[in-house]
């Protein structure tokens, strides 16, 4: 992580960003909005994961919105790439080395909500890990006993509703479920989320959640609706209708993230 962070200081100098945003499938598009920007890719960065996923570019974004500075990991590696849910230590330990008190993690999810339909955005009020794995396996200390009540900020879920009310955006909420993928789910296992209490459904964010708290970051997390969840559709699912529906919300999940910055 130590060359991560001198290889950053050399390509950007004095930067103190308080806030990261992780862009999932399909939101790489945001990163056009960044000015006085440096990008760096993960291939460069000792100890950077691999996004061998389409619709993850693997780069980090240096810059500014709003006049505030920022830091984006474009990308993600997820746990089914390489069976590690710690995938993202090392990107999410620079960040708080860099100074980032906030990290904001989007993704793209299947609704288990009837009413969130596909283009729609949700904030997650909480998450049910359903994998049975943590990225703080192998840990020691009493750290690694991580309390996750509250894992998701409430101040940064009211400044998140203040601004969709403001705005005039449709911000459902609910509960994220992880399961592991890469292959979908089966209606039976969306039948049991739902029963569960679980409102979206996705293959990565709730590793990277718990890891950001793990370090001390608030967290934030806003999902955009790709898809109805197995079962719920007579549509097939595939990773390019998550793609190509990610785009339909990308202008309210940037309106969101823009205004969120306005206060720091």
């Amino acid at each position: 992580m130590t060359k991560a962070i001198d290889i950053i200081h050399s390509k950007v100098k004095g930067i103190k960003p308080k806030v990261g945003i992780i862009l999932g499938s399909g939101l790489g598009i945001f990163s056009e909005h960044i000015l006085d920007k440096t990008i760096i890719k993960y291939r460069e960065l000792p100890g950077f994961p691999d996004a061998g996923v389409d619709g993850h570019s693997g780069e980090l974004i240096i810059g500014t919105i709003n006049n505030k500075e920022v830091i984006l990991l474009n990308g993600r590696s997820h746990y089914y790439e390489n069976g590690r849910a710690d995938a993202m230590r090392v990107p999410i330990s620079t960040l708080k080395k860099l100074g980032c008190e906030t990290l904001v993690v989007t993704n793209a999810a299947g609704s288990i909500m009837s009413e969130a339909k596909p283009g729609s955005i949700m904030l997650l009020t909480d998450h049910i890990n359903f994998t049975g794995v943590s990225p703080l396996f192998g840990e020691e200390g009493s750290s690694r006993f991580l309390d996750m009540v509250n894992a998701y900020d409430s101040q940064l879920l009211q400044k998140f509703r203040e601004i969709a009310q403001s705005k005039k955006l449709t911000l459902h909420e609910g509960v994220y479920i992880w399961f592991c993928g890469p292959n979908f789910e089966t209606a039976a296992e969306i039948a049991a989320a739902k029963f569960l209490g679980a409102n979206a459904v996705g293959m990565s964010t709730v590793p990277e959640v718990i890891l950001a708290r793990y370090y001390g970051i608030k967290v934030a997390a806003i999902s955009i609706i790709t898809n109805m969840a197995a079962g719920m559709s007579d549509f097939t699912l595939s990773h390019e209708q998550t793609i190509e529906n990610a785009e339909l919300a990308t202008q309210n999940v940037q309106i969101l993230l823009s205004e969120s910055l306005l206060n720091y």
